[in-house]
């Protein structure tokens, strides 16, 4: 194999892999996209064993253990997408999100100038922070003309009214549905205390959900779809208001840039989805019921013009053609504009590293190899459950602690599942456009 893809988040990435993965393959060489939960094959450490490891995450020596190692063994060509580049400014400044130990030595893409200068300015070397553009924009080029269903066929597809007004929010209240455990464990993982953020998310989520309640009451005319992050579940006060608004819908199938394009209004809390919405042409409302702390804000946002008040909202949502909220210099500086597709600038760079040796060492001097046994068996145990539909907290009920476990690692697997029917109708999608 040629090239490995590994992909974390569905709705968010595997849209842009099979793109990728398209091109690629135009170009000659064999690819396979897997997820970073999927059984870990023996054939991909010997026979198939790919020559580039392409990465969703690669932040320090454990993600190169675990997504690398603990997936093909020993490898030093590895590139990161990079899907989290638009970050706080503590975040900016801070070591986690610059790289640490041998991921400096992965190539790292960028989307714009500002995040290769960031990662330059903290210890890496131009050579492995090559700028890309975001393939996930590549969508909304003109080259993609036709690619997204319009609205009339949307709305009929998920049952809504195609005669109404529909408004489009982007949610990004991952924290809200994480119980006060994980939040612990995920602070003591990242050495922050996201505890003041995760009531922010509670508090913002709880207001915003307010707004719509009074607003969709108000005005029956009005759809409006709610777009759950990628990390967010699903949970009992979006329930509750789908059952009291019947305008009110909570959808998760289809990639958030369908949702823009066939959206009328949009409106948004701190996704970096905000920079689709600039890409597609399009403007939109930044609601902040309360103001988010500084540390998390991604610096996208900085001298944004936002709304705080219901009062506001009610206004805004009535304005025709709003004024895009961010300046377009801020926009561009994150996401590098050019004539050539994101897309194709990927390719050419992973062409390049296949081709040559390696541009570094990351599994050089400094990292230390662990193979998990655990992790091996448990991911192949719980596939097997999840392909039998057998769920954890019933097989393992005499054992809550290993039912909990089990059936949260179920939970994600099922988050991530595609089905097979599912690739093949969005590679029939792409496939016209990629020539």
């Amino acid at each position: 194999m040629d090239f490995l893809i590994l992909y974390e988040h569905t709705v968010r990435e595997y849209e842009s892999d099979l793109l990728l993965k398209m091109e690629l393959e135009r170009r000659g060489y064999t690819v396979e996209i897997r997820q970073l939960l999927d059984p870990k094959h023996l054939r991909l450490f010997g026979k198939d064993k790919p020559e580039v490891l392409v990465s969703s995450c690669m932040y320090d020596n454990e993600a190169i253990n675990s997504h690398v190692y603990n997936n093909i063994g020993r490898c030093n060509k590895i590139v990161n997408l990079h899907w989290e580049q638009m970050l706080s400014d503590t975040q900016e400044q801070g070591d986690w999100f610059n790289m640490n130990g041998n991921a400096k030595r992965c190539v790292q893409t960028c989307w714009g100038q500002r995040t290769a200068k960031r990662l330059q300015a903290h210890g890496m070397e131009e050579k492995n922070t090559p700028v890309t553009g975001a393939v996930m924009m590549d969508f909304l080029r003109p080259e993609f003309k036709g690619y997204f269903k319009d609205k009339a066929a949307l709305c009929q597809e998920f049952g809504l009214d195609p005669g109404k007004q529909l408004h489009l929010y982007i949610s990004s209240f991952g924290y809200a549905s994480m119980s006060e455990e994980e939040v612990a464990e995920l602070s003591r993982m990242a050495g922050t205390d996201f505890t003041g953020f995760a009531k922010t998310n509670r508090v913002s989520m709880t207001e915003t959900l307010a707004w719509f309640d009074r607003y969709l009451g108000e005005h029956p005319e009005v759809e409006l779809v709610y777009r759950r992050h990628p990390s967010e579940w699903k949970c009992r006060a979006l329930d509750e208001l789908a059952a009291r608004r019947p305008n009110f819908h909570v959808i998760f199938a289809d990639s958030v840039k369908q949702w823009i394009v066939a959206a009328d209004s949009i409106s948004i809390w701190m996704s970096t989805a905000i920079a689709e919405v600039f890409m597609a042409g399009k403007s939109c409302h930044i609601l902040r019921p309360v103001p988010i702390e500084h540390e998390y804000d991604p610096v996208i946002y900085r001298d944004a013009r936002y709304i705080t008040s219901y009062e506001e909202f009610a206004a805004a949502m009535a304005e025709s053609n709003p004024p895009f909220p961010i300046a377009r210099e801020v926009i561009e500086g994150y996401f590098d504009p050019s004539p050539v597709p994101a897309y194709k600038r990927m390719a050419d760079l992973l062409e390049d590293v296949y081709r040559n040796p390696p541009r570094d060492t990351p599994m050089g001097e400094g990292f230390t190899p662990h193979f998990n046994a655990l992790k091996f068996v448990a991911l192949a145990g719980v596939h097997w459950l999840y392909r039998h539909k057998w769920e954890p907290r019933k097989v393992f009920a005499f054992c809550p602690p290993l039912a909990n476990f089990a059936q949260r690692i179920y939970g994600y697997v099922d988050k991530a599942h595609i089905p097979p029917e599912e690739i093949r109708r969005m590679e029939d999608r792409i496939r016209p456009y990629v020539k």
